[in-house]
């Protein structure tokens, strides 16, 4: 008997950590899930019965009070076992300070098991995960807090704690900062020169960064950042092609027009008539 709850993994309200999905499941002997990959984090915890985890050349038998971390991009299986199968909860999550926060409690694609057996906290969080759905008006609230929660709840539990999570920690504050600039600062002319600058950094290290963390250039952040503002403003009929190009930080509406239609596929115009 499998019970779940998937979120809109489009939604980038939340950069730094963003929770996708959760669940709980009691499986039947022997069921197996994958082959597969992952384009996110993903923890299991097992709350009774056994089970095999595999990840690239590696297996892991594991069972009640225990966990594993699966990484993104990495190919993984796991099994119940045939004589008692696991029931299990997940979450699955991603942002710019997933990494840093799993580093701290010691799980990476070469550690990925952890065990957790001193108390009912860790399953307290799944099970006010799994309540959550039913909030209307505060559930992503809930949801993040709750995922927060849950990985301290990991990083407390850790003997050793692991201190190389602190340069990338860094880094990653960088990159935070850089985003917290562009939210606060996009609707005047602003430039990457000046959003390094305002760090701290150089400008080709930024660029190295965005890429690293976010798979993307300053700039391009920049203006996609830009144009997803735009479409959100073009909601308003009140407000013309020019209030809304000024408004995200163009002074020029042709420019402005040019690399709307570049971005999105359609000029602003076009945009405008086929959202109503």
């Amino acid at each position: 008997m499998q019970s779940e709850i998937k979120l809109d993994k489009t939604n980038k309200a939340n950069i730094h950590l963003s929770l996708y999905l959760c669940g709980q499941e009691n499986c039947d002997s022997g069921h197996c899930w994958g082959p597969v990959v992952r384009d996110h984090y993903l923890i299991h915890y097992i709350e009774s019965g056994k089970g095999t985890f595999y990840v690239e050349d590696k297996s892991y038998f594991l069972e009640a009070g225990q966990g594993f971390l699966i990484c993104p991009d990495v190919l993984t299986t796991y099994t119940a076992d045939k004589k008692d199968p696991w029931t299990y909860y997940w979450v699955g999550f991603n942002g710019l300070n997933a990494e840093s926060y799993l580093k701290r409690a010691n799980l990476t694609l070469d550690s990925p098991i952890f065990t957790y057996n001193k108390d009912n906290r860790l399953l307290d969080c799944f099970w006010d995960m799994l309540k959550a759905r039913d909030l209307k008006k505060s559930r992503d609230i809930r949801f993040i807090g709750l995922l927060h929660v849950f990985l301290a709840l990991l990083v407390e539990s850790v003997e050793k704690p692991n201190t190389d999570y602190e340069s990338k920690s860094v880094q990653q504050g960088y990159v935070q900062t850089a985003v917290e600039f562009i939210y606060m600062n996009y609707s005047r002319k602003i430039t990457i020169e000046e959003i390094s600058h305002f760090i701290g950094i150089d400008r080709k290290y930024l660029y190295h960064l965005f890429e690293t963390f976010l798979n993307t250039s300053p700039q391009s952040y920049l203006i996609n950042f830009r144009m997803n503002k735009a479409c959100e403003l073009m909601q308003n009929p009140a407000l013309s092609i020019g209030d809304v190009s000024r408004s995200v930080g163009y002074e020029n509406p042709l420019i402005f027009s040019k690399m709307f239609k570049k971005i999105k596929g359609v000029s602003p115009s076009q945009y405008c008539t086929e959202s109503q």
